[in-house]
């Protein structure tokens, strides 16, 4: 396993991190307990969650990891556990956002569920346009004076509301951000505009989530031709909007011998900006797959390659004015 930096922090973490979101809707307990068992012995110590996980059953994704650390043996010890807070967890109106309650009454929640007294990285699941970051820095640092978590994430932020968080956590004396946790893949690389190079200059490490699109990158146009999956309704249309990048995806990723998928994540690992692209299998072939990504090394005319058939973006104003 390969480990680095979380952004500028002196946190190390595995160059894969291990998403939960299947566990317990699609992946039933005892093989999500397998699954992280895998993960860990394979060198994977970064594990992230949220509080919403479960979704029809909000939190049932982290009492899944809870009762997963409950059984000892170094479990909680070898992992950084991400979660996030924001969501609705009920019909409440304070149970929802980055209130200073709800970032109190959440933080607890989650501990509970989680079964530890601390979170090594907690994160904001999205922005909060209603809530002054002043106050939200505040219950941060009084969770941290308590240690009750050790390190801030953001999530789904915009380049601007990086740059908000980290000049209002400077005027506090605080650390602020460590991370960002974006969807970023070859298909969606808008982040590329504002996001990257605002988590670059603040010092972030770049999570990103769905990195196979909705599986869209992990070979959908041969596996819907060999009948081993079906597309409908907005999967449908994705794949018809694309297809055409796809087929040239596919047929590349066959020169070099390589797995759609592995392709696909060996690609973000190349990406400097990137600490750790988010994989979520609900089953452990889908888990030993990507970790075949980190011994997948593409030169320079491969990355080159890769950007004529999906193409990214420079730098904004660059990337459309002069």
């Amino acid at each position: 396993m390969q480990y680095t930096h979380l952004g500028r922090s002196g946190l190390s973490v595995s160059r894969l991190c291990l998403g939960t979101m299947n566990f317990g809707p699609k992946t039933e307990e005892a093989d999500a307990h397998a699954i992280m068992d895998s993960a860990r012995e394979a060198g994977i110590n970064f594990f992230d969650t949220a509080n919403v996980y479960g979704w029809d059953k909000k939190g049932w994704t982290e009492e899944i990891v809870g009762r997963w650390f409950a059984k000892g043996g170094g479990r909680r010890e070898d992992t950084v556990i991400a979660t996030k807070l924001y969501g609705s967890m009920s019909e409440r109106p304070n149970d929802t956002f980055l209130s200073a309650l709800n970032i109190r009454r959440a933080l607890d929640a989650s501990l509970k569920r989680l079964q530890t007294d601390y979170i090594d990285l907690y994160q904001f699941h999205h922005i909060d346009r209603n809530t002054p970051w002043d106050e939200i820095w505040q219950a941060m640092d009084v969770a941290v004076q308590q240690g009750k978590i050790i390190y801030n994430g953001s999530s789904n932020f915009a380049g601007w509301h990086i740059a908000r968080a980290q000049e209002a956590a400077r005027r506090r004396n605080f650390t602020g951000l460590v991370s960002e946790q974006s969807i970023y893949n070859l298909i969606t690389r808008a982040v590329e505009l504002e996001v990257i190079p605002a988590a670059q200059q603040y010092g972030l490490g770049l999570l990103p989530w769905s990195p196979l699109e909705g599986g869209l990158l992990g070979g959908v146009i041969k596996k819907t031709e060999q009948g081993g999956r079906r597309t409908e309704g907005r999967a449908k249309e994705a794949l018809e909007t694309h297809r055409e990048a796809l087929v040239r995806y596919e047929d590349f990723a066959d020169e070099l011998g390589v797995a759609p998928g592995i392709l696909a994540l060996a690609w973000l690992l190349h990406q400097p900006a990137v600490t750790a692209p988010i994989v979520g299998p609900r089953i452990q072939a889908q888990l030993d797959d990507a970790l075949k990504a980190l011994d997948t090394e593409l030169d320079a005319e491969a990355l080159a390659r890769l950007d004529t058939i999906f193409p990214g973006h420079r730098t904004a104003p660059e990337d459309y004015a002069w």
